[in-house]
């Protein structure tokens, strides 16, 4: 991989600030600010130098994918923008390279995304190791104990679905290579008391679910689970379909880590033992003595004590005995007594908790054995710790639990401040720097006020636990008071400071925690702290036949009766006290990375952010403290190499390459930019900049460098680009003139060569033509010779025949025959001249007469040509330009969809008015087909999206943006929600999503279901659906909106002709309301056959049953309002302040 190839630093393109300790200036407004600006822009990490942030999105990202490990992959911190995989790389390769034990602190409240960012680390580490079939084994026995501790140890709240009712810390232990070779998980308070009762809207621990939903009919059979409707401690309605999936992925961990079929079955045996147990109901009887007594209901009736002895392997007898009596050991003496019918509830919860917290830390256990090292390699392992564990919380109102959880949080960032001053304090050292003193507020005077050996409230608290006599929480509150009641953090209504506080009641004790004063009510605290059965009920546990309830190696080993046991056991502050002090230990010897989580709303959506709920967890999570500790020296350090790589181009000297020094090389940058020297110093490795406007102000002087570079790079390219499109051009104009040089010889050599071929016809003709005269010549003489030849011999026999006539003496008959030979000579002339002379003048006769012939047929056709031909050829043209038309029409015709509204143009004067005919014709014809392929649902979908264009299109702002959304109807589910099929009553839901309702009173956001069935508009509770309000569809007159983009909406409604109680109008905000309002049109035209009232305008009046009418009134947008609209009651009036960008709504 090369690793010098371009990549996005976190100062590049940043949003908001990357890293805190670069806010300026700092503040905690600024602070917040920052975090919602990357909130909202899907930047969910943010730094604290090497401290990352993280604000849980309620979403999924698409950057934790395998291509996302690879590239954080031996990335330095500031390397790529803020990711919890910076922090893991950071962390890995600290202890693969330099062989320092390594911790991941991962804290946060309830919601934050704690257990998933454990998930993150656990997943890079590894990704980081090799693929050998041993690695890939103890990799997948690590991961897969998340599923099983989730399903036994996390439970829904009502700020999380999946919270963590335990603290963990698990130690990965890897080889020299880098490969992990086991783990050591330690689990830390498990909230017990969840186990037989809950908060409303709560869950119970996952495993219940899941077993009912995920098991078998022959697994439930086996469990005894398969006839039973209802049980005490859970509710089956609040069981999902994910929890039969999730039940699955339990059991498949369990055969991953090595658990046995027999182990898994005797665990999920004593789960289900633990349900049954909480049916077991108890009914008082009053005995001879007077006392009150109990017994087990209708036992003959309610097989669940036959049911729980047969899966526990116990005796009738000992459980029932147990549940109702209370054996006392004294002196070697005992005495029994029966129970109260409240005494053995209590005494059936409290054996309910202990075994399924044992049951836990013995699942723990198991894990451990599973995913130990070897002795042979454990003493060359090297460790990294992943510490996840519950962040501070304060309820309205807070017990015991919340008590031990902030002691935990209290001693965690004692740690984290100690460990990030001495890790400031160690760089300073190593980089020579000078250390100064940093102001910071200590917290360990609240550790000494809990901790305390001697005046400590644990100290106090078991004190109280252990003493004889009438103890109780009033005697506890009282001591705490005497004891601790001058502590500067301490305060109570026994103070004279406090005694008009009435925010703290009488019961109660106030701590100044380093993040908040926190209210602890002091119920319960004495029973929760005893950390004991009655010796009946561990007694009978240990006698059980079960392999892990039972004998001395099973969950209660102290129930032995052959072993007297007077020594009580520690208490549960005594055992967490010890358990904070190991882990303490732990963390001060390993190097800290810490991962500190925020939930940013209640309401657990992705597109809100409640700066108030922010701001108490950043003050409880001492971030601005962190902050301040990182500024107080030097805001930003980072090594020279890094530092030439990202400036070099700000110096001549330095650019484009560096050999020289690193330092000198930093020293040459710092001189070119003539940043004061007061502001940056020199360490051995790195270059401290002291205030991070120096540090903006170089990454300014970069953005202009790098624009000037980009101007050079951009010129050059473009040179070389257009001298490389010249070099074509030369190319092709030099082929091109070849072809033409090549073409143009060529017609020349075909015209010389025609020409040529002329020449020698007629060359050969007229040589033809003079051998033929010739001929004819040779004949002609041959002809003239024997003519006169046969002249000669005529006259040499007519010589002859003169001579005989002569002789004869003039004989008449020699004379007649020389008369008749020169009249023969004439005679053959005369013909000769005719013939040819007939010749010639039939040859002329032929031409004038074909001459003449054509001559008078052009005379004859003349006049008709004239008259037609134009009209031919111009009806010719005209076909032939419309046939061209109609070409290119085709060859350029749209798309089939109706929403293409391209069309060729039409350069044909005469054809303009046919142009648009044929437009409509084919878009008429598409739209056909479009229609004909329509499925019924998206029809209706589409007559919706109409029906939405007629109401809102250019008169609302917001309903633009709506288009691209499709109709869902339920955006939440709610049709598969077994609560709504409770209370629904077969209703058919048109409509449902998340919304608010405006108060009527005071403007306040109030969360709830907003639901449109076939009759009905519901507004619903979100957890328990409780209905709220109910608007018939026929009660419904009208809707208003805003012209904003906004999902503000009024319902207006008519009194009901049924009912007296009408409240009036409701003002709602949901974020589809385009959406609601089209449906609720449809469905009241549906319904009543009337048209719904539509009102768009700023200002409407509203009937909200009040003595004098309301008017609601819509302000402008205005960018001081941030993150939804904001709804104020000013007199007889609303006034909505709306966000400049329209946001989701939200409360």
């Amino acid at each position: 991989r090369n690793k010098t190839m371009a990549v996005r630093s976190m100062l590049d393109e940043m949003v908001g600030v990357g890293d805190a300790v670069l806010l300026e200036p700092l503040s905690e407004d600024n602070f917040l600010d920052n975090l919602q600006k990357r909130f909202q822009h899907d930047e969910i990490y943010t730094y604290i130098g090497n401290v990352v942030v993280s604000t849980n999105p309620y979403k999924t990202l698409p950057i934790y994918d395998a291509e996302m490990i690879e590239k954080y992959r031996g990335r330095n911190l500031y390397e790529l923008p803020p990711h919890i995989y910076a922090v893991s790389d950071l962390a890995y390769r600290s202890m693969k390279n330099y062989g320092r034990d390594q911790c991941i602190m991962i804290t946060g409240e309830s919601g934050s995304g704690k257990t998933e960012a454990s998930k993150l680390v656990m997943k890079y580490v590894a990704a980081m190791s090799s693929r050998s079939t041993e690695v890939e084994t103890i990799k997948q026995q690590l991961l897969q104990s998340n599923p099983v501790l989730e399903a036994f140890g996390n439970a829904r709240t009502n700020r999380n679905d999946n919270s963590s009712r335990f603290g963990k810390y698990m130690d990965i232990e890897f080889d020299f290579k880098g490969d992990p070779v086991g783990g050591l998980i330690t689990n830390y308070l498990l909230e017990k008391s969840r186990v037989v009762r809950h908060g409303e809207g709560e869950r119970n621990f996952h495993i219940f679910y899941q077993i009912l939903c995920g098991a078998s009919p022959t697994m439930l059979k086996k469990l005894k689970l398969e006839n039973v409707e209802n049980f005490s401690y859970i509710k089956q309605l609040d069981a999902n379909p994910e929890d039969a999936k999730s039940f699955n992925e339990v059991l498949n961990a369990f055969d991953i880590i090595g658990f046995s079929r027999s182990e898994v079955d005797n665990v999920l045996m004593l789960v289900a033992a633990v349900l049954k147990l909480g049916n077991i109901r108890f009914k008082a009887i009053s005995a001879k003595n007077g006392m009150d007594n109990c017994t087990i209901t209708n036992m003959e009736e309610h097989p669940e004590v036959a049911d729980i002895c047969e899966m526990l392997s116990i005796k009738p007898h000992n459980l029932t005995s147990a549940l109702t009596e209370r054996t006392m050991t004294a002196r070697k003496e005992s005495v029994t007594c029966t129970l109260s019918a409240n005494e053995a509830s209590y005494n059936r919860d409290a054996l309910c908790k202990e075994i399924y917290d044992r049951l836990f830390t013995w699942l723990v256990n198991r894990i451990n054995s599973s995913i130990k090292v070897t002795t042979q390699t454990n003493k060359k392992c090297k460790v990294m710790g992943v510490l996840d564990i519950y962040g501070f919380e304060v309820f309205e109102q807070n017990g015991f639990e919340q008590f031990m959880i902030n002691y935990c949080n209290e001693k965690l960032q004692q740690i984290f401040v100690e460990l990030t001053l001495r890790e400031e304090q160690e760089e300073y050292v190593k980089e020579g720097i000078e250390w100064l003193h940093i102001d910071y507020f200590n917290n360990a005077i609240i550790c000494q006020l809990i901790e305390s050996p001697r005046s400590g409230i644990l100290s106090m608290l078991d004190e109280e636990c252990l003493r004889p006599g009438d103890v109780t929480d009033a005697t506890l509150l009282t001591k705490l008071e005497t004891v601790c009641g001058k502590h500067e953090h301490f305060e109570s209504r026994r103070d004279t400071r406090f005694l008009g506080d009435k925010t703290l009641p009488h019961n109660a004790f106030r701590i100044q925690h380093y993040a908040g004063k926190v209210t602890y009510v002091v119920e319960n605290f004495i029973d929760k702290n005893n950390n004991s059965l009655f010796r009946n009920l561990s007694t009978a546990a240990f006698l059980s036949l079960h392999p892990l309830l039972g004998g001395a190696k099973g969950l209660f080993p102290e129930g032995d009766p052959l072993t007297t046991m007077l020594k009580r056991p520690p208490t549960s502050a005594t055992q967490f006290k010890a358990s904070m002090t190991a882990l303490m230990k732990n963390l001060l010897m390993k190097n800290p990375n810490y991962i500190r989580c925020i939930k940013p709303n209640e309401v657990k959506r992705s597109s809100v952010f409640s700066s108030d709920l922010v701001r108490h967890q950043v003050r409880y999570l001492g971030l601005m403290e962190n902050v301040r500790v990182r500024r107080a020296g030097y805001a930003f350090r980072q090594k020279y190499e890094d530092c030439i790589t990202r400036y070099k181009m700000l110096s001549t000297k330095t650019w484009p390459s560096w050999h020289g020094p690193p330092k000198e090389g930093v020293k040459q940058i710092l001189l070119k930019t003539k940043i004061d020297p007061e502001q940056y110093e020199y360490g051995k490795s790195k270059i401290f900049i002291r205030n991070p406007r120096t540090l903006f102000k170089l990454e300014e002087y970069r953005n202009a460098a790098l624009h000037d570079i980009a101007t050079t790079i951009q010129k050059t390219w473009r040179g070389y680009h257009h001298w490389k499109l010249f070099q074509i051009m030369r190319q092709a104009q030099i082929v091109i003139s070849k072809t033409v040089k090549r073409h143009q010889n060529q017609q020349r050599y075909l015209k010389l060569k025609s020409a040529t071929i002329v020449m020698q016809c007629f060359i050969r003709g007229w040589k033809s033509t003079f051998r033929l005269r010739n001929f004819y010549s040779g004949i002609r003489s041959t002809q003239s010779t024997f003519s006169l030849r046969n002249f000669y011999s005529g006259i040499s026999q007519s010589t002859f025949s003169l001579r005989n006539f002569y002789s004869g003496i003039r004989s008449t008959q020699s004379t007649f025959s020389l008369r008749n030979f020169y009249s023969g000579i004439r005679s053959a002339r005369c013909l000769l001249r005719a013939y040819k002379l007939h010749k010639l003048q039939c040859i002329s006769v032929s031409i004038i007469a074909a001459h003449w012939k054509g001559y008078t047929t052009r005379r004859e056709y003349r006049k008709f040509f004239r008259a037609n031909a134009g009209k031919v050829i111009a009806k010719f043209m005209e076909k032939y330009v419309v046939y061209l038309y109609l070409t290119k029409t085709r060859d350029s015709l749209p798309s089939s969809s109706p929403i293409d509204k391209k069309w060729s143009s039409c350069k044909y004067q005469f054809l303009s008015s046919t142009h648009p005919i044929l437009r409509d014709l084919f878009h008429k014809w598409r739209c056909m087909k479009y229609r004909k392929g329509l499925t019924p649902q998206r029809k209706t979908e589409l007559s919706e999206k109409l029906h939405a264009s007629n109401l809102f299109k250019g008169k609302k702002s917001l309903y633009p943006s709506s288009l691209v959304q499709k109709f869902v109807g339920d955006h939440v589910t709610l049709s598969s929600n077994q609560k709504w099929r409770k209370v629904g009553g077969g209703a058919i839901i048109i409509f449902a999503d998340e919304g608010f309702k405006i108060h009527r009173n005071n403007g306040k956001f109030v969360s709830c279901y907003i639901v449109m069935t076939d009759n009905a508009v519901l507004l619903l509770e979100e957890k328990s659906l409780k209905q709220k309000c109910r608007v018939a569809v026929h009660d419904i007159s009208g809707v208003s909106f805003s012209p904003y983009q906004d999902g503000m909406m009024i319902l207006h409604c008519k009194p009901p002709a049924e009912s007296k109680k009408h409240k009036g109008d409701l003002i709602l905000n949901v974020a589809h309301s385009i959406e609601l309002a089209t449906k609720m049109s449809l469905l009241v035209e549906k319904s009543t056959n009337q048209k719904l009232s539509c009102i768009i305008e700023q200002n409407f009046m509203v009937d909200l049953k009040c003595k004098s009418p309301m008017s609601l009134q819509f302000n402008e947008p205005s960018a001081r309002v941030v993150g939804g609209p904001t709804v104020k009651k000013n007199k007889h009036m609303f006034i909505v302040g709306l966000p400049v960008n329209g946001v989701s709504p939200s409360g």
